[in-house]
C-alpha cells in the first residue's frame, strides 16, 4: 500500500505543483486588465471572468512596446522618458540597476549567464555550481594579480538567492550542461542530475 501511495505522490505533487504555479501566473498578469475602462473589461463584456485575458492583453502589449521602440520614433521616446525618470532621485536608482540586470541577461550578445562552471566553496575540498557574470572591472582588475572571473553561485533549492565571487579562471571548471538543466540540478538538490554530454570533463573535476 506504501508503494503504491508514494507512486501516486510521484504523479500529483509534480502537476499539481505545476498547476498552481502557471494559475499564479496568469492571475497576476490578469492584474494588467485593472488598466482597461471598467466597460472594456471581459468581466462586463462578456459577464463572466475569462482567465488568461489579462495575460493575453500582457503579451500583446509587450509585443506592440517592442514593435513601436525598435524604429526612431520610439526610440526617441524611450530616450524622453528615461530622461525624466532620471531626474527622480529614488526612481532612477532602481531604475537603472534593475535596467543594467535586465540588459545583460535579456542580451543575446555577452558572458552573463551563458556559462556553467564548477568552483571551489565553501571550502578548497568542496565543489559548487556556479554560474559565470562577466569578468571584473578595471577598478577590480587593478587590485589583483590574477586573471579572474565573476561568478554567481546560487543556493538551492532557491536559486534567486546566492553569492557572487571573483574566482580565478584557472581554478574553475566550464560544465558541458546547459544553464535550464543547471537551474534543475541546483532546485532538485542534485536529486535531478542532468546528463553528461561530455565525459572528459567530468573526469577532469574529479582528478582535482
Amino acid at each position: 500500500m506504501k508503494k503504491y501511495f508514494i507512486t501516486g505522490l510521484l504523479i500529483w505533487v509534480p502537476l499539481a505543483i505545476t498547476v498552481w504555479v502557471l494559475s499564479l501566473i496568469v492571475r497576476t498578469m490578469d492584474q494588467s486588465l485593472l488598466l482597461l475602462p471598467l466597460a472594456l473589461r471581459p468581466e462586463t463584456l462578456l459577464g463572466v471572468y475569462v482567465p488568461g485575458a489579462g495575460a493575453l492583453l500582457t503579451l500583446v502589449v509587450v509585443l506592440l512596446t517592442g514593435l513601436i521602440t525598435a524604429n526612431f520614433v520610439g526610440q526617441k521616446l524611450v530616450r524622453f522618458w528615461e530622461g525624466a525618470l532620471a531626474r527622480i532621485p529614488v526612481v532612477k536608482s532602481i531604475y537603472y540597476s534593475v535596467k543594467q540586470v535586465s540588459d545583460t541577461l535579456f542580451s543575446g550578445s555577452g558572458e552573463a549567464f551563458r556559462k556553467v562552471l564548477l568552483v571551489r566553496y565553501p571550502h578548497p575540498e568542496a565543489w559548487a555550481v556556479a554560474f559565470q557574470t562577466g569578468t571584473p572591472t578595471e577598478e577590480v582588475g587593478q587590485h589583483v594579480d590574477s586573471d579572474l572571473v565573476s561568478v554567481f553561485i546560487p543556493t538551492a533549492p532557491s536559486p534567486v538567492n546566492g553569492f557572487f565571487f571573483f574566482v580565478r579562471r584557472r581554478d574553475t571548471i566550464e560544465l558541458d550542461m546547459s544553464v535550464d538543466d543547471a537551474l534543475k540540478y541546483i532546485v532538485s538538490m542534485g536529486v535531478v542530475a542532468p546528463a553528461v554530454r561530455n565525459p572528459n570533463l567530468l573526469g577532469r573535476a574529479q582528478n582535482q
